[in-house]
């Protein structure tokens, strides 16, 4: 008899090891429970049912509902109670819970499983009315936005009325009388938005709130969050379904959120916060603003010395800091689930050193412990210091999450998002977000919310993008409607500039000033364990000596991208240039030429002495020549005059330059075949320029000549005979020697295809992945924005293969010329410098290919750094 699969799983049947199965939050329960923690019992619905509910065209299959109901009935025989019953109803809870932490992205019901008739018996059961109407009231407000998607916002209102009518400030203000109005008045909103009554049968309540959640996994929020963190879609999210614990049961319950070390910082103890006579949702949702853990010691000792020493149980378990969220009922403390904590990247670092120091775990674990994106948070600017102190002050309130910040207010994500996308600095200003708000959390320089805690959705989200966020300030009076805010006294409105410091909660008028980062602690320890460990060389992409001065601060072991043609849009160069470019013979080019040599040569001294002996990859000229044409009728004429042309020719001469297609027009390689003068001055300047910081500051100086947008070998070989001839020939005419190097960019599918013929005549490769990104899809990143957002709505693309490598196909290409390219010349030198250089995700890959180097902008230096790192580790462990 075959088996039948298995697609719930009682909290007593898994353990931590199952995550993929059961999602974090069900592993994490079960390993609780394993461990003996008080935890209320339940059962998990796995991620594959939910990949099943998806392709069963979004239904729950028969057999996966008849072990939903098999797992109902072993749970009413472990409580003593029945699901559904009219006296003593067996409450639950469903929650998602991905295998990976999604903070507010996936839905919450509470207290499902009452109707209308077992809310009276539940009243007299708890022998508290208040409380079983309370409870009801929440599940209807509860089911009717996260199943039904009535906007939350309809249930809230009315709640404000009944404060307002009532002349109270806090919903536990309200009495039993207020509870069941509320009742009558969600249901009656209810059935005016879904035309039927509010469902009275929790086996259809249950089975639509497992669909809900099923749905949740698809919602555009929980797409955008995926995308930023490279979660697939495929992976789905588990159901888990739990007794109810109420902390809304009156002056001895209450409900919190807690971490075993300080989730900003890093310090070590227990920092958190919790809300007497409530539901859970009230802390994250930052309804009301909560006290602090330690307060919790006053009100209620017992509890709070249990819940210390099973705090540092699971720390000890985990052997990492933990966010924890609980419950008290009537004096009983429950643990409601456990997850390793998300942290700012200061606190990452912080933490991760001290556990190597208590000897939990081993500087390897340690790398792993840290996400190499989020490094990205300590590299960004702080206020200046002096004009800070000049800043006016406006307000204070909880620092969510570290960082400075200054732009202008907007008031909704959809606006913070269009004014980022034109360039604006925005700070997105809410009386609580919401995950809805992702994208525009995601666009805003900071965040300033008028509720919420430490813990709330906004400090949470925050602090996981590493933007700067202040949340709680009671005193902010937010009107979204007027797009004003008032704040001790004053009035702002959409487009003022504000500032906020998110490691003081302090908010100022107007736009401060910011300053560059400084690096130091165990930032520096986890870099060396980083170099320590990888395998792969990391280098920059750079054109000037700050930017390259900056990234070997930053790390960086040489440049892998120095873009020749920045340096020529000088004001002083420009006109010069412009004359190459509408000469009509080689004569005229080659003097115009002539006159960039100097500037060209002085360029390459430059960077070659911020390097200090560190290698650096040369591109040779790579853009069309159209770019660097004048674009308005002043410019024409100024260039005209110089050359002692007319207007009118210099007009047309631009006019027949102009390209259909630029991006695979006259460019790369193209311009020195045709124009080969501009590769023998380019030559010229990067020889001369090593010979003469070789003379003088006694480096090992080996120039990298590369050759851009080859597709074929004797493309290749022409522009390299090119190079050699005019090499020579200065050594020879400055009577000193030295080795160089002349390889090309794979950024066009058909030298990655040709790569064994290629690698003939190159002493490196280098993929420009950017082009090659481009060339294999078929379409320009500067185009794509313009359909790709559909592409992710149909799920045709997950990600966009411009931030993160397209390992499939670009991927392939790659593979396919690593492996020609050296099966003909073993020697062969192999490195990327495309933005994807930057990428985690990208630069694992980059490892699994037996790269040499990965070339990134300066201040992705240590991300690439600690990616290459984890990247050697995963495999030697793999």
């Amino acid at each position: 008899m075959a088996t039948v699969k298995k697609w719930v799983y009682g909290f007593n049947e898994g353990n931590a090891q199952m995550k993929e199965l059961l999602g974090g939050k069900g592993a994490n329960l079960a390993e609780m429970t394993n461990l003996g923690l008080p935890i209320p019992m339940g059962f998990t619905i796995t991620t594959e049912a939910c990949t099943d509910y998806y392709k069963s065209g979004r239904k729950i299959s028969n057999e996966i509902q008849r072990q939903i109901f098999q797992a109902l009935r072993w749970l009413e025989k472990e409580n003593g109670k029945i699901f559904g019953d009219n006296s003593d109803p067996l409450l639950v809870s469903v929650r998602s819970g991905a295998r990976v932490s999604m903070p507010g992205m996936m839905d919450t019901i509470l207290n499902l499983g009452l109707n209308d008739i077992s809310v009276e018996g539940f009243a007299r059961k708890t022998k508290n009315p208040r409380f079983a109407y309370d409870s009801y009231r929440r599940f209807i407000q509860m089911f009717s936005d996260v199943v039904m998607e009535i906007p939350k916002s309809k249930f809230e209102k009315i709640i404000d009325e009944i404060k307002e009518e009532k002349g109270v400030k806090f919903d536990v203000d309200l009495d039993v009388s207020d509870m069941k109005e509320l009742i009558r008045r969600f249901k009656a909103i209810y059935k005016e938005a879904i035309g039927s009554d509010f469902p009275q049968e929790p086996a259809m309540q249950l089975l639509e709130a497992v669909k809900a959640v099923f749905r949740s996994w698809d919602n555009p929020r929980a797409n955008v969050y995926r995308r930023m963190n490279d979660i697939p879609g495929d992976w789905g999210t588990a159901v888990n379904i739990q007794t109810m614990v109420f902390g809304n049961m009156g002056n001895t319950s209450g409900t919190g959120v807690a971490f075993t070390r300080n989730p900003a910082t890093g310090a070590k103890g227990i920092y958190g916060e919790y809300l007497i006579d409530a539901q859970g949702e009230d802390v994250v949702a930052g309804v009301r603003t909560p006290q602090p853990i330690s307060k919790l010691e006053e009100d209620m000792p017992s509890c709070y010395r249990e819940f210390i020493r099973l705090a540092h149980k699971l720390e000890s378990h985990y052997r990492d800091m933990q966010d924890m969220e609980f419950t008290i009922q009537e004096g009983k403390l429950y643990f409601l689930q456990t997850r390793n904590g998300k942290r700012t990247a200061e606190a990452a670092i912080n933490i991760a050193c001290d556990l190597v120091d208590e000897g939990m775990i081993t500087p390897e674990e340690a790398l792993l412990r840290i996400e190499a994106k989020s490094l990205d948070q300590l590299l960004h600017p702080t206020f200046d210091a002096n004009a800070l102190k000049e800043g006016k002050v406006i307000g204070h309130a909880l620092p969510a999450s570290p960082g400075s910040a200054a732009g202008k207010v907007y008031f909704t994500a959809e606006d913070a998002k269009n004014a980022a996308a034109k360039g604006e600095r925005v700070i997105l200003v809410r009386l609580e977000t919401s995950p809805e708000d992702i994208e525009g959390m995601h666009a805003a320089e900071g965040i300033l919310t008028a509720r919420g805690g430490m813990t709330s959705h906004a400090a949470v989200v925050a602090r996981g993008m590493g933007t700067c966020c202040v949340s709680g300030c009671n005193e902010l009076k937010v009107n979204e409607e007027e797009k004003t805010f008032d704040l001790n006294g004053t009035t702002y409105h959409e487009g003022d500039y504000i500032s906020l410091d998110g490691s003081t909660g302090t908010i100022y008028e107007g736009a401060i000033p910011t300053v560059e980062a400084e690096i130091s602690g165990n930032f520096g320890c986890i870099m060396r364990w980083a170099d320590q460990f990888r395998k792969m060389q990391v280098r920059t992409n750079a054109d000037t000596p700050a930017d390259a001065e900056n990234a070997v601060r930053l790390g960086a072991e040489g440049i892998g991208l120095c873009r020749t043609e920045h340096m020529f849009f000088d004001a002083e160069r420009i006109p010069k240039f412009r004359r190459m470019i509408l000469s009509d013979t080689v004569e005229q080019r080659e003097a115009a030429l002539n006159e960039l040599i100097p500037y060209q040569r002085q360029d390459f001294i430059e960077m070659y002495k911020a390097l200090r002996g560190r290698p650096m990859t040369i591109r040779f000229l790579d853009p069309p020549l159209h770019e660097f044409l004048p674009k308005t009728e002043a410019d024409m004429r100024a260039l005209a005059e110089s050359m002692g042309l007319t207007y009118e020719k210099v007009k047309a001469h631009c006019d027949e330059m102009h390209e259909f297609n630029p991006m695979m027009g006259l460019r790369g390689c193209r311009l020195s075949v045709i124009y080969p003068e501009i590769s023998r001055m380019q030559t010229r300047a990067v020889i001369e320029a090593a010979i003469a910081v070789k003379k003088e500051m006694n480096y090992d100086i080996v120039p990298e000549i590369m050759v851009p947008l080859i597709g074929d070998r004797k493309e290749l070989l022409f522009v390299k005979n090119i190079i050699v001839e005019t090499a020579e020939k200065v050594m020879k005419e400055q009577g000193y020697f030295l080795n160089y190097k002349v390889g090309t960019m794979i950024e066009i599918p058909r030298a990655a295809l040709t790569a064994d013929e290629v690698a003939k005549e190159a002493d490196f490769f280098s993929f420009g992945t950017n082009d090659l990104t481009q060339m294999t899809f078929g379409f320009s990143r500067d185009d794509a924005g313009k359909f790709l957002e559909t592409y992710y709505d149909h799920k045709i693309y997950e990600f966009d293969p411009f931030s993160k490598l397209d390992q499939t196909g670009v991927g392939q290409l790659m593979k396919m010329a690593v492996e020609k390219g050296r099966n003909e010349n073993p020697m062969l030198h192999c490195g990327i410098c495309g933005e994807h250089g930057g990428d985690p995700s990208s630069v694992a890959f980059c490892q699994e290919l037996g790269l040499n180097y990965v070339s990134c902008s300066p201040f992705r230096v240590p991300i690439a750094r600690l990616a290459a790192a984890q990247a050697a580790i995963n495999l030697k462990n793999r």
